[in-house]
């Protein structure tokens, strides 16, 4: 009888408890159901060459948007597919593009071996690694290395562009870099014995400078990161008011091994840094470096959420408050080189969604990405057969 009452108070307490609560459902930035490579098919199926029908090889193209038009840098050649530091006739290009009805409208020679400025004649060598910016109403700034390995320091050039009279300036100026020892030019050995004072053991090296990631505005402040591809080293920057310094904030060159390059930069909700770098050595899986506050990084490490990297360069950008990370598999389609691309999407820079994949045999490399009034483009290097695939840079609209 006992046993039975207690039993019966047990269900009663029970059917008087409190119901467990459903599980809320987790926040997405995609919809259910989304299909990445669906995306990213249908973004390719929109891109458009803007490049020159001259151009045999092109590469590593940047860009900036003012009003209805793009416009858009990259490194070319007129000879054979690809691209090389050593080679001294690739040159630097800007492409004019309509955005309203989606079509290139000119192609204009930036800089190339050996020009002739009013102020300064170009030595023999490649002109490398374009950047642009917007520095004023009627004025885009445009960079690029000019580089001869192995025989001459690298030096990184601006040139001004007029958006008033749709023509360059006459001159090229010599960009500086703000180190711990005093200001100069921006080449190799400048950055190389900055980092050495802090134990950087590599030997420096004279070409592979380049600023590298896109420009992002943070308090006030333009930053960028900046590499030396062939010294395995890197460094966050801020640009000055005039735009023609470069301060370094803090070197992140990861470990001795494995070699980092061609880093992205980005500030987190919380205000720390975040780099995605490239990994020269070992499986290619990409390698992330952290900071608090610029200045000091960790040497960093791999992260869950990026798997079966490449050696390629990622992106890492924010637009309309979501994070945006783009990186390089290692997966091949067709055997092609650089064929797959992911672009995964976070609002905390911690849990990632996949949004865009990229598939092709055309290759998707190097791409950049830029948002303007709510809209998201892009420029990416492709080709058609050569193993490097670089032949041309395609623009379109990501979103």
């Amino acid at each position: 009888m006992k046993n039975r009452l207690l039993l019966c108070l047990a269900a009663l307490l029970v059917g008087c408890s409190t119901p467990k609560e459903e599980p809320k459902p987790v926040a997405t930035l995609v919809p259910a159901g989304w299909d990445a490579k669906a995306a990213g098919d249908k973004v390719m199926a929109g891109l458009f060459k803007v490049t020159g029908p001259e151009v045999k090889g092109a590469h590593d193209a940047h860009f900036t948007i003012v009003g209805d038009r793009a416009y858009v840098v990259a490194e070319v050649n007129d000879r054979q597919p690809g691209e090389a530091a050593q080679w001294p006739f690739v040159y630097v290009t800007l492409s004019i593009v309509d955005l309203r009805n989606e079509r290139l409208l000119d192609v204009m020679t930036l800089a190339r071996s050996e020009q002739a400025f009013a102020n300064e004649t170009l030595p023999v060598g490649a002109c490398f690694v374009p950047r642009i910016r917007q520095v004023g109403p009627k004025t885009l700034r445009c960079w690029f290395a000019s580089e001869q390995p192995g025989k001459r320091q690298s030096q990184t050039y601006y040139r001004d562009f007029d958006l008033g009279t749709l023509t360059f300036e006459r001159e090229i100026h010599r960009m500086k870099l703000r180190t711990s020892d005093g200001v100069f030019d921006l080449q190799p050995r400048h950055l190389h014995a900055d980092a050495a004072k802090q134990g950087f053991a590599r030997k420096p090296v004279d070409a592979g400078l380049y600023l590298f990631d896109n420009f992002k505005e943070f308090d006030g402040r333009a930053y960028i990161a900046i590499n030396n591809y062939l010294g395995a080293q890197q460094a966050l920057c801020a640009l000055n008011d005039a735009a023609d310094t470069l301060e370094i904030v803090g070197h992140f060159n990861g470990p001795g091994a494995p070699a980092l390059t061609e880093p992205a930069v980005n500030r987190l909700p919380d205000g720390t840094w975040l780099a995605i770098c490239r990994r020269e050595n070992g499986d290619h899986n990409y390698w992330f470096c952290e900071s608090r506050d610029g200045r000091t990084w960790t040497t960093g490490g791999e992260k869950a959420y990026v798997k079966l990297g490449a050696a390629s360069k990622p992106t890492f950008d924010r637009f309309n408050g979501v994070y945006y990370l783009g990186w390089q598999e290692r997966t091949q389609i067709d055997r092609a080189n650089r064929s797959v691309f992911n672009v995964d999407v976070s609002k905390d820079g911690i849990s990632w969604e996949r949004k865009y994949r990229f598939e092709t045999a055309k290759s998707f490399q190097y791409p950049t990405f830029v948002e303007d009034k709510g809209a998201v483009w892009l420029a990416v290097t492709q080709g058609d057969s050569d193993p490097s695939r670089k032949e041309r840079i395609m623009f379109g609209r990501l979103e």
